[in-house]
């Protein structure tokens, strides 16, 4: 995922979480929270746990779609939790009887209006990730790298669209084809060396890793725009020779450094977030 940004809002004076994944364009609400403020119950969880059987027993994709993600909790640690999108929720709200079933959907309307004014306005987007990214620990520096990846991959996914590359499994093998370009590494190999598992990658990311990225999307996208390829694999190739240019940079910086610049930080393991250069 491109970002997952963990919020908490209110529904008459209860929290329920919340996650906006980039990737997806969508929110993923906590389902414990979602129970607890439908069913007013003492043991939300419980209750949780007993509605999955009952739709695990009547075989409802809506169980078997739900996934499991690290969200804040009350404690200030991350803890897995189920996650549903809205399409989920609405689904999840006609299984609980609640009288509170039609407030919260007009509930759930209003949290996606904030979406529609951003995408309106995109320096409220902006401006939110910035204050989660604070929020977090990050460095100002980093931050900025963050940001400035998030406007350039921007720019290559509209490429792909104008190429006619299907969102989804296309974007992601295009994704993957490049991270193993530049880096070595497949988007999932990435991943396992820096010990991540469902945690966005770029979230984890020193700054030579952003920047050494950024270099590989953004030459794609300028090699893209002049050639205009068209369908997946014309844009595989184009993906591929934006990402040897950051290839051949990263290989260039280890002969002068010496050091690896694809780093095993993550933003766990360094404690304080602050991805700075140093790598292992």
């Amino acid at each position: 995922m491109s970002g997952l940004e963990n919020k908490i809002k209110l529904f008459e004076g209860k929290q329920v979480r919340h996650i906006w994944d980039e990737e997806s364009q969508k929110y993923l609400f906590s389902v414990v929270d979602i129970i607890e403020v439908l069913t007013d119950s003492d043991n939300p969880r419980r209750y949780w746990s007993d509605l999955k059987r009952k739709l695990q027993a009547e075989g409802s994709q809506l169980y078997e779609n739900i996934v499991q993600l690290k969200i804040e909790a009350p404690d200030g640690k991350m803890r897995l939790t189920d996650v549903a999108d809205t399409e989920q929720v609405l689904r999840l709200v006609q299984s609980v009887p609640s009288k509170k079933a039609e407030p919260f959907k007009l509930w759930l309307a209003k949290v996606g209006n904030m979406y529609i004014d951003e995408a309106v306005d995109p320096e409220l987007s902006i401006e939110r990730a910035v204050q989660n990214y604070r929020r977090l620990g990050y460095s100002e520096n980093w931050i900025n790298q963050r940001i400035k990846s998030i406007e350039v991959r921007k720019a290559l996914t509209d490429e792909w669209k104008i190429s006619g590359v299907e969102e989804g499994e296309e974007y992601a093998a295009l994704t993957d084809l490049m991270s193993r370009t530049w880096s070595g590494m497949t988007t999932r190999e990435y991943k396992n060396y820096k010990g991540l598992r469902k945690e966005n990658l770029r979230d984890n990311m020193t700054n030579m890793e952003l920047i050494l990225n950024m270099f590989a999307e953004a030459a794609a996208t300028e090699i893209s725009m002049v050639e205009q390829p068209t369908g997946f694999a014309e844009s595989a190739e184009v993906a591929k020779r934006g990402a040897n240019t950051a290839k051949v940079a990263r290989e260039q910086l280890e002969a002068e450094t010496g050091k690896p610049a694809v780093s095993r930080l993550n933003a766990k393991n360094i404690g304080t977030r602050q991805l700075r250069i140093t790598s292992e």
